[in-house]
């Protein structure tokens, strides 16, 4: 009996260490090309907004697909569509690096966020159908260590890849590492689903909402070049308001919606979504822009602008287990309140760069900004999946990873607009240097109060005891 259970104990850190073997790899694409994009840019001879579509292009297809990932995964068994998934990335990662051209290498990177989508949902309603509810917060814990991790370490892995072999490693990396974590997969985890009722895609809600996020993204990512009065771009935005407005009506009245909105009566569930998309929005801009800042306007090498990040690693490696540990016994609102307070400070300190800037100039925002997203992003994730019931996990992790993957598309997109309107000299210029640090410092500050503005949403709206509240809001008839 007691080897029996030792055994069963051991399967499930087994099983954790599998799923952070795709977890790594998805996370890891978020932020890995960032440093690569000067280089990719020289290659393939493509534009600022050819490079932002290498990043958006993922990051959209990606949150796009997460709930219907999450429903896949639900419906025909979430180890099943975890492989395929692994499947799907490692395919289209072997793709991005053999391709020509910028289209080539957008749509292989579109493909890439239909593997993620896939994945990425499963692994956390994995880990919550495997672990007790007494150990789920230290596992989640480790799970949003491994992601965050992933998308800090990226820059310093894009960067010794780029400076030594060459940019199309990057993608090349994730191919035996996809092949080990199928054949992990397959040996130890455990199949599980959702058998609670009839499942089925919505298609309708997968399509209204997949084109509202791409109209919105195109529109605020060319709305400088195109002019932000232009027919094109006000069309857009209007269709992208129309395209979420049918989406919620069309999700109201389904009969199996793929967004699942009674989820949404539960405070702590839409505090914690709300959290994730706003530290999604004010970071994936930073590390996206100042990735180019470092080595365009600094002159740093890929490896140099890549280890500049490493004090936000360590900092994540240590501090998210026990964020995530510290949120099982206390919750997670004081914990995403103060993470976030801290992250906003931290960007705020950016506006000390200029021109001739060094690591010193930057380390004080690194340190605050590492320790903020640590103890934000373990709790969030907690709090969040401790809201959903188990059998739901699937679509609850997809929510939750969708509002990650919006904000991270979008903060993207905004912060390129505000930085793209004071880019009027060229870029090799000194004047140019000088408008882009400019730009560089009002979009920094619009993400600090975005910070801050997320500090206040998981205090307001998330409880100390989210269990609680899902208890009560369950019995609430749908």
């Amino acid at each position: 009996m007691r080897a029996r259970l030792f055994a069963e104990e051991n399967k499930k850190w087994w099983t954790l260490v599998a799923v952070a073997f795709g977890l790594f790899m998805i996370m890891l694409d978020n932020t890995v090309v960032n440093v690569a994009l000067p280089s990719i840019g020289k290659d393939l001879k493509i534009s600022i907004s050819e490079l932002e579509w290498i990043v958006t292009g993922y990051a959209l297809v990606f949150a796009a697909l997460l709930i219907t990932g999450g429903k896949l995964a639900d419906m025909f068994g979430r180890r099943k569509i975890f492989v395929i998934g692994l499947v799907v990335f490692s395919a289209s990662s072997l793709a991005c690096g053999l391709a020509p051209n910028a289209g080539f290498l957008i749509g292989a990177r579109c493909a890439q966020g239909i593997g993620a989508a896939l994945m990425n949902p499963a692994t956390l309603s994995i880990i919550t159908a495997t672990f007790p509810p007494r150990q789920r917060g230290q596992a989640i814990g480790i799970w949003a260590g491994v992601s965050a991790l992933a998308l800090a370490i990226g820059p310093l892995v894009g960067g010794l890849i780029v400076d030594n072999i060459g940019w199309n490693w990057i993608f090349y990396v994730n191919v035996p590492i996809g092949i080990l974590g199928i054949v992990v997969s397959q040996l130890v985890i455990t199949e599980s689903r959702d058998t609670s009722r009839e499942q089925s895609i919505d298609l309708p809600g997968l399509l209204t909402s997949g084109l509202a996020l791409f109209a919105l993204s195109y529109g605020l990512i060319e709305g400088n070049a195109k002019g932000w009065a232009s027919a094109e771009i006000l069309g857009l935005f209007a269709v992208a308001a129309v395209l979420l407005v049918a989406f919620i009506v069309l999700e109201s009245r389904q009969r199996l919606p793929m967004l699942d909105l009674s989820l949404f009566r539960i405070g702590s569930f839409v505090g914690a979504n709300v959290v994730a998309l706003l530290v999604s929005l004010g970071m994936f801009g930073v590390f996206f822009f100042v990735s180019l800042y470092v080595q365009n306007i600094l002159g740093y090498s890929p490896t140099k602008a890549g280890a500049i990040f490493l004090p936000m690693t360590v900092l994540i490696i240590l501090i998210a287990p026990i964020a995530g540990k510290m949120s099982d016994r206390i919750g997670g609102r004081w914990l995403m309140g103060g993470g976030m307070t801290l992250l906003g400070i931290s960007l705020l300190f950016y506006q000390r760069i200029g021109l001739h800037s060094n690591f010193w100039t930057l380390l004080p925002a690194l340190i605050l900004g590492g320790i903020g997203m640590a103890l934000t992003m373990s709790p969030m994730t907690s709090v969040a999946m401790a809201s959903v019931p188990v059998d739901k996990a699937g679509v609850g992790s997809g929510v939750l990873n969708s509002f990650r993957q919006i904000g991270g598309a979008l903060g993207i997109a905004v912060m390129g607009a505000i930085l793209a309107s004071y880019l009027h000299a060229p870029a090799q210029s000194p004047l140019g240097a000088q408008q882009y640090v400019d730009g560089l410092h009002a979009a920094l500050l619009v993400s600090a109060g975005i910070a801050f503005a997320a500090a206040i949403v998981a205090i307001v709206l998330v409880r100390v005891s989210p269990a609680v509240e899902k208890a009560h809001v369950e019995a609430i008839p749908a």
